[in-house]
């Protein structure tokens, strides 16, 4: 079986994984991994012994070529991420699109994304959203906080403990202290905790508790405005 198989990995609790993925990451020929030290916890755990080599941000440009190369001579290939799915705010994207463009078939399998438990336990509607990931950390910052100020629907993003309060400071800035909010952090872990309220009362909460962990940020949509009845 010659492909590329994206293997989701839990953002937590090592037990937030599906059979078909141990499986998988067991019959492969080639981990792909973030970091080495990381996935190997999980392999561990899983009694998986298959050989691993490092795929991350920096070394992605050069490696993937070859990688492509063993794929296309008969090899099945598991790329796996230090949490969640491969691709989605992690490496990942230049190696599926080299394979798609030279005809190697991809297989995305389903499972864990911090974003989807945190957008369903925010309370804020999920119908329609957007996903922003990990807003630029300098150049553009302000320019696209400034354009999602008019977003109506319900916004996701990224962020590191450290530049949290920073970040809550600069959506009250642009889209209100009274924006509905959430915060959720350590999902799926034993100390997961999930702040919801305005972005103001959010803002004082972490910054009254240091925040740990990995951080999803749920926002509130602009509300629609009401359209004006015309009078005769």
């Amino acid at each position: 079986m010659s492909k590329l198989i994206v293997v989701p990995t839990p953002v937590g609790n090592l037990e937030d994984i599906t059979f078909r993925a141990v499986r998988l990451l067991r019959e492969a020929d080639l981990i792909l991994a973030e970091d080495t030290r990381t996935t190997s916890v999980l392999l561990k755990h899983y009694d998986i012994r298959n050989r691993m080599q490092s795929h991350h941000k920096f070394n992605e440009h050069r490696s993937t070529e070859q990688i492509v190369s063993r794929i296309q001579a008969g090899e099945l290939v598991a790329l796996v991420s230090d949490a969640g799915t491969p691709s989605i705010s992690d490496p990942g994207f230049l190696l599926i699109r080299q394979c798609v463009k030279q005809g190697v078939e991809v297989e995305c399998l389903p499972g864990a994304t911090a974003f989807v438990p945190a957008l369903v336990m925010s309370g804020l509607p999920d119908d329609a959203f957007c996903f922003e990931g990990f807003l630029p950390q300098k150049k553009g910052r302000q320019t696209r906080l400034k354009e999602l100020a008019e977003e109506t629907r319900t916004m996701i993003f990224y962020e590191s403990p450290r530049r949290l309060a920073k970040t809550l400071g600069q959506m009250i800035e642009h889209f209100g202290g009274e924006r509905q909010a959430s915060v959720s952090r350590e999902i799926s872990k034993l100390h997961q905790e999930t702040i919801r309220g305005e972005l103001h009362e959010i803002l004082t909460h972490f910054t009254l508790n240091e925040p740990k962990g990995e951080i999803v940020i749920i926002v509130g949509g602009q509300p629609k405005r009401k359209k004006e009845t015309i009078l005769n």
